[in-house]
């Protein structure tokens, strides 16, 4: 048998229970599935979220500002909620930007960065005030154009392709060929391009990967950054009033994942400040961004069991939802090697393991697989199944039309 799946303590005690079933927002699973009206649903607790903010802003530097990658989760009250405790917001297409517009977050805190961005995408951007991280030549081009259009001058900066890559991230968003940035090989050109244009270049964005877990390496990814952009801003004919670290703190999914050292990270960050960045760029408004790392853990899937069968000796727990709605946890979202998201019965939180199951969505393909030979106590048709970390990359990361599945409900206790 395998090693039992709830090996989170500190997840499953973040969250709490009371009278044997996981709660949320203080709301045991069971009655808020009664307030939802429906399974499956994602569930986000706010407190979790409020207290990851006030983690970060105890062990970073007090000049380091959070901006919330909307991208991770932009259901509108997780963004209303994070707009009061973060200091800008980050969006990756119109439709976010309109969510992050409608919180209290000024327009000149909210930065579009992504590639592909259309040229009736930059006119609404500029429109609004928000600063644009240009991708391309051809993005900075259309920027311009915008601006002279509506006769407002863009807010801008560059984001960077840096020339190296950092290992140990989920996935690399820097170093060699990407769609991601301009390299960095050609930002000065595009520097001189755009100073006789009528563009508010604001300073740089670096963002070489996400979902790493090793302190070192992420300071080893800081310290180039920063490095990189002092050398760009020697080239800048403007004073750099923007720098954008990127983020890559990661989380802890699986067995042997180690949560990533907070402390550590923020020290070298505070040394980055004190001796390279402050002295060099005292006009910088130096910002983290980070959108796993504030909302990944706060977030569970619950998901009610439909159907118990055994089947050539093995035992299947199949649900009703699954991989379109949940797509990471079934291991088709940018796992090589597949392994099980911690899953509990979460009305059944007071019970010991007792069986190997494993837990199958309601979707008609092998690949709908959300939990695989686990051990958990034993369940029947009727229970909850709870699948955690579930608050970043769940519902918009995952293919919600496959099979025309009802589309499952999100909630912010």
């Amino acid at each position: 048998m395998s090693a039992p799946t709830v090996t989170y303590r500190e997840t499953v005690a973040a969250f709490g229970t009371a009278g044997g079933q996981l709660t949320v927002g203080g709301v045991p699973v069971e009655r808020l599935a009664q307030r939802v009206g429906a399974t499956p649903f994602f569930a986000y607790d706010r407190a979790l979220i409020t207290r990851r903010v006030q983690l970060l802003r105890e062990n970073l530097p007090q000049q380091v500002q959070l901006s919330y990658a909307v991208k991770a989760n932009p259901m509108p009250a997780v963004v209303q909620h994070l707009a009061t405790l973060v200091d800008s917001l980050d969006v990756a297409s119109a439709l976010e930007m309109g969510t992050a517009l409608d919180t209290p977050m000024p327009p000149s805190r909210v930065s579009f960065a992504g590639p592909g961005k259309t040229e009736a995408e930059i006119l609404q951007a500029v429109a609004a005030g928000v600063t644009l991280e240009m991708e391309s030549a051809t993005e900075a081009r259309r920027v311009v154009r915008a601006g002279e259009r509506l006769g407002v001058r863009p807010r801008a900066a560059i984001r960077v392709n840096p020339d190296f890559q950092i290992k140990g991230s989920g996935m690399r968003m820097g170093g060699g060929p990407q769609q991601f940035g301009v390299d960095v090989e050609q930002v000065p050109a595009l520097l001189a391009e755009l100073a006789a244009a009528d563009v508010e270049l604001l300073g740089f964005h670096v963002f070489a990967g996400s979902q790493n877990l090793s302190a070192e390496i992420l300071a080893e990814a800081q310290r180039r950054t920063v490095d990189l952009v002092l050398s760009l801003a020697g080239r800048t004919p403007w004073p750099v009033r923007y720098v954008n670290l990127g983020g890559g703190f990661g989380i802890p999914y699986f067995d042997k994942d180690s949560p990533l050292d907070l402390p550590a990270v923020g020290a070298n960050l505070a040394d980055l400040m004190t001796e390279r960045l402050e002295p060099n760029l005292p006009d910088a408004r130096v910002v983290l961004e980070l959108g796993r790392y504030l909302v990944g853990e706060a977030g569970v899937y619950v998901t009610r069991v439909v159907d118990r069968k055994v089947s050539r000796g093995r035992t299947y727990l199949v649900v009703d939802g699954g991989l379109h709605h949940q797509l990471a946890a079934s291991g088709n979202f940018g796992q090589v090697i597949r392994r099980n998201y911690p899953l509990a019965v979460a009305n059944r939180m007071d019970e010991a393991p007792g069986e190997e199951v494993t837990v199958v969505g309601c979707l008609c393909t092998p690949l709908d697989l959300l939990g695989d030979k686990v051990l958990l106590p034993p369940a029947e048709v009727g229970d909850l199944v709870a699948i955690f970390q579930a608050g970043a990359y769940g519902l918009t990361a995952s293919p919600t039309a496959f099979l025309g599945h009802p589309h499952p409900a999100e909630v912010l206790v």
